[in-house]
């Protein structure tokens, strides 16, 4: 029994390790985190928020091809294949918008 403890333990461990290395989370929205940048994928609709390597992102609205999110305090306006944009020490891109998501990139 105290081995599927220790086992069980170990790969809770782990798992709380690799999000907290991935440096995301969210709510209302799913994130995709590598070492230094996030695809976060806003459901529209919804309350929805993500905290990115610390900085706080929240998508405000979508009309069409073009996005108003939140990050780090500011809010960016963004279209569709727009070059990034800078705030907050991250760059921001806009990489898709459909009638139920909107797809940001953001990244160190």
């Amino acid at each position: 029994m105290t081995n599927v403890r220790r086992i069980a333990g170990l790969a809770a461990g782990l798992a709380l390790g690799a999000a907290l290395l991935a440096g995301c989370s969210s709510d209302g929205a799913d994130t995709d985190c590598g070492i230094d940048q996030c695809t976060v994928t806003f459901k529209q609709g919804v309350e929805a928020n993500a905290s990115i390597f610390g900085v706080n992102a929240r998508l405000v609205k979508a009309e069409g091809e073009q996005v108003t999110i939140e990050v780090a305090g500011e809010q960016l306006t963004l279209t569709t294949g727009q070059q990034a944009t800078e705030v907050g020490g991250m760059a921001v891109t806009l990489q898709s918008v459909t009638d139920t998501e909107v797809v940001v990139r953001i990244g160190r």
